[in-house]
């Protein structure tokens, strides 16, 4: 809230966001069943190198580049920030587009989420002590975005499609459809509008961090996927991408005036999502090639 009580438009749209996030997350939930969520904890090999690749792997890139690249210190912990920050809401649907699967994908937005409750904390407790400066981010402030923007709605969406399973079907690519929509109305003035801010940035190395973070990521969650291709697909993407609402709260707490890194967060999101359409595009014609030559065999083998 502004002073005197007054809202601002930027408060305005980011609230938009914010319910825009979190319908997308309950529609997700809509079309999830419990099964869906415990996914990963039933999996504990897959779970680790899930946490590896996002949160020990891609902390170590962002930590050397920034000691690498001659930045500004606030630029520097928003670009760790976005390393130690958990999967986005949006990206299971992408995820599945490429040919992840659907328990995956949704399983790792919640664990990585809750993950992040107590990694964050400790990871940029690290990362001051190895820039000597205070950075902190405790526990209560991770919290509200992990709880508002993933948990909750998701959880909600599962359970109401326990009790109306044929109502949730029905209203799910409703919801998910103007969610999207909502966010582009919002996001897109913002991302236009800051684009000279962000452009300024393009000399000291930032926007080349961003396409590497995504390219970097991509590689390294394919990696570490494990032998089934759609796996790698959601961990490739996931290991890419990051939750802008809790970068932005990390960098908010220590540079509570400095626009540029908010400008980053949002920033992030544009770049990731070009850069991963090469991928994205590959992963799908893959699994469609392997799923045509499993219904060859199938048609063979006389549907055995």
């Amino acid at each position: 809230m502004a002073r005197g009580g007054i809202v601002t438009l930027q408060q305005l749209i980011t609230l938009g966001i914010t319910i825009s996030l979190v319908m997308l997350v309950f529609s997700l939930g809509l079309k999830a069943a419990t099964g869906d969520l415990l996914y990963l904890l039933k999996r504990p090999g897959k779970l680790i190198r899930s946490i590896a690749a996002m949160n020990i792997v891609m902390l170590i890139f962002a930590v050397g580049v920034a000691l690498t690249l001659p930045l500004a210190i606030e630029i520097k912990i928003a670009l760790v920030a976005l390393a130690v920050s958990p999967v986005p809401p949006i990206l299971p649907g992408k995820q599945t587009k490429a040919g992840g699967t659907q328990s995956y994908a949704l399983s790792l937005l919640v664990v990585a989420s809750i993950a992040a409750i107590a990694l964050v904390p400790i990871s940029i407790e690290i990362v001051g002590h190895i820039f000597q400066a205070e950075f902190h981010m405790p526990m209560a402030r991770v919290l509200p975005p992990v709880l508002v923007t993933v948990i909750v709605p998701l959880v909600l969406g599962v359970f109401f499609r326990r009790l109306l399973p044929t109502t949730a079907e029905r209203i799910a690519h409703p919801i998910s459809l103007f969610a999207t929509i909502l966010l582009v109305v919002l996001a897109l003035p913002v991302v236009i509008t800051s684009g000279m801010t962000f452009w300024m940035q393009i000399g000291n190395g930032v926007v080349l961090f961003l396409v590497l973070f995504t390219a970097v990521g991509i590689v390294v969650g394919h990696m570490l996927g494990g032998p089934e291709p759609d796996d790698r697909s959601v961990l490739a993407l996931a290991t890419g991408t990051r939750h802008p609402g809790v970068a932005i709260a990390i960098a908010s707490l220590n540079f509570a005036d400095n626009k540029a890194v908010i400008v980053l967060m949002l920033w992030h999101l544009v770049i990731g999502a070009i850069v991963s359409v090469p991928y994205v595009r590959w992963r799908k014609a893959q699994h469609a090639k392997a799923s045509l030559v499993e219904a060859n065999a199938r048609t063979h083998t006389g549907g055995k």
